[in-house]
């Protein structure tokens, strides 16, 4: 995964992008009608229930708005939330609360959607050995934050992106000419390239799996669109040689199933591409 410093630095591009694509040249609705030096106080409304997310990225974003904004928190994220709750308040001046608000707003209620999702997914799995992971199949541009409200909501991160782990699926064990050709060239592009990047690779029926256990070295099969007894016999198949992932349309009907058949890890691209945001508001007072 990426470091922290990394992860840092997308969360700022975020905010910098978004500012300048949100405000422009100015704020002119606020710029015309709210004196430059008037003060003013918002709170944060909760009109559903869930996951609370993105309360410290709000942070972030008033502070890069103006230094000056002022926050209380009353509801931390990660925490239960019902109709009626007030998360935070800000204060300070009413331009910068309003040149901030759409982002905050539009951000929180996103993660948060994102968030419980995540959550009831990670109920379904008590009592299993079974983690729950996000993928790639995120908004392009606000990956940083989708990946943190899957965390926020109790589940673990796959890969960042394409730089931070190996993943062979079928098109390239294909292109490759095979999968003993794929992992074997993956290999020697580590050495040749001096880099310490873990493998996970995707097997489609039994006898790939077998394949990639002959070639060694992977960390993590991905089993694409197996069905429950052969996600058993896969995982029986590889025993401790190397820990197992399940993906394929697995949703809240199958998803506790497929964690009964032994697997360490389940990846659900729906836990960030197929949400409804949660309904929030900021309101003056």
């Amino acid at each position: 995964m990426i470091s922290e410093v990394q992860f840092q630095n997308e969360l700022d591009l975020i905010i910098k992008n978004a500012i300048r694509e949100d405000v422009g040249d100015g704020d002119h609705s606020s710029l015309a009608c709210i004196p430059t030096l008037a003060q003013g106080k918002a709170k944060l409304l909760v009109k559903d229930e869930g996951i609370i997310a993105g309360v410290a990225f709000a942070e972030m974003i008033f502070k890069y708005v103006d230094e000056d904004l002022k926050m209380e928190i009353y509801i931390k994220d990660g925490e239960i939330v019902k109709y009626g709750d007030v998360v935070f308040q800000v204060s300070g001046s009413s331009q910068s609360i309003l040149k901030a608000e759409r982002l905050v707003l539009n951000s929180m209620q996103r993660m948060s959607a994102i968030a419980t999702k995540t959550k009831l997914f990670v109920d379904l799995l008590k009592g299993s050995n079974t983690k729950i992971l996000d993928t790639r199949k995120t908004t392009p541009g606000i990956r940083a934050i989708e990946k943190w409200a899957v965390k926020i909501g109790g589940g673990e991160n796959h890969r960042f992106a394409l730089y931070d782990m190996i993943m062979l699926k079928d098109n390239h064990n294909d292109f490759a000419g095979g999968i003993p050709q794929a992992i074997a060239k993956t290999k020697q592009y580590l050495v040749d390239n001096n880099k310490d990047l873990k493998i996970i690779i995707e097997a489609r029926n039994l006898d790939e799996v077998q394949q990639i256990i002959d070639a060694g070295g992977v960390y993590r099969i991905l089993l694409d669109n197996f069905d429950y007894e052969t996600t058993k016999k896969a995982v029986q198949l590889i025993g401790n040689q190397c820990l197992t992932e399940s993906s394929g349309n697995i949703n809240e009907k199958t998803i506790r199933s497929y964690a009964d058949c032994g697997v360490n890890y389940i990846s659900s691209g729906a836990l960030t591409h197929s949400v409804y945001n949660m309904d929030l508001s900021l309101k003056a007072f």
